[in-house]
């Protein structure tokens, strides 16, 4: 029987495309404090059940899982380029 991780995926309001997922049994209190103010508010967009043989759109479905073993949560980055670059203090 393969493995099942329950997760909660959000978006994050200081960069478009960024998405950060985190283990069911944990909320966003949990992460460091530097990932939570480079995050921005977190708005929920899906719960998901992330098995080895699911597939996700723009990440490795086995990357994320290990990711949330072992620490609780995964960012996923923009795609290559669409980085927005913050250049001054307090936006």
């Amino acid at each position: 029987m393969s493995e099942i991780i329950d997760c909660h995926v959000y978006r994050c309001s200081r960069q478009q495309e960024m998405y950060l997922y985190l283990r069911a049994d944990l909320s966003p209190e949990h992460l460091p404090e530097a990932l939570r103010q480079r995050a921005g508010r977190l708005v929920q967009v899906l719960q998901l059940s992330l098995n080895p043989q699911r597939k996700l759109a723009r990440v490795d479905v086995g990357s994320v899982m290990q990711q949330l073993r072992e620490q609780g949560w995964y960012l996923q980055m923009p795609p290559r380029g669409q980085m927005q670059a913050h250049l001054h203090f307090g936006d």
